[in-house]
């Protein structure tokens, strides 16, 4: 075996990121469905993909709102886009606000281990948002 036949063609790479991207993309559309969020158009030019990590999805629904979703290999939330003025501004509140109910739930008088758990899953996950948020080389092709 080569190192060529260990390395994946540049075709097999987009037909992963696609795939990636396509499941990004239904988890943040789920996520809005079982919040009552429906008729959802997704505002591409203002969505960022960064895989394996996340997609954040700016998505408007059928009344005219609209929301980022952060999906992928973190847990899926959103927000009203008031929250955030850019892909990059919404990873980084992301990132505080789930800093923010982690201290929440490990401040909390009773905690048991699965609440200590997903604190922590929401902890490590936060820094790496914030961390990617100020990667300026992902950010510099972004409109701002």
């Amino acid at each position: 075996m080569t190192i060529k036949d260990t390395q994946l063609s540049k075709e097999e790479q987009q037909r992963q990121v696609a795939q990636w991207q396509h499941a990004s993309l239904q988890a943040a559309q789920k996520h809005l469905a079982e919040k009552g969020i429906l008729g959802m158009s997704i505002l591409a030019k203002d969505s960022r993909v960064l895989p394996p990590v996340c997609g954040i999805w700016k998505i408007k629904d059928n009344k005219g709102k609209s929301y980022w979703v952060i999906s992928g290999k973190v847990p899926t939330d959103t927000m009203p886009v008031s929250g955030a003025a850019d892909a990059r501004s919404a990873l980084k509140h992301f990132s505080y606000q789930w800093q923010i109910k982690a201290d929440k739930i490990l401040s909390a008088e009773h905690v048991d281990q699965t609440q200590s758990e997903y604190a922590n899953i929401l902890i490590r996950h936060a820094h790496g948002l914030y961390d990617l948020a100020n990667k300026d080389q992902l950010w510099a092709n972004a409109a701002s």
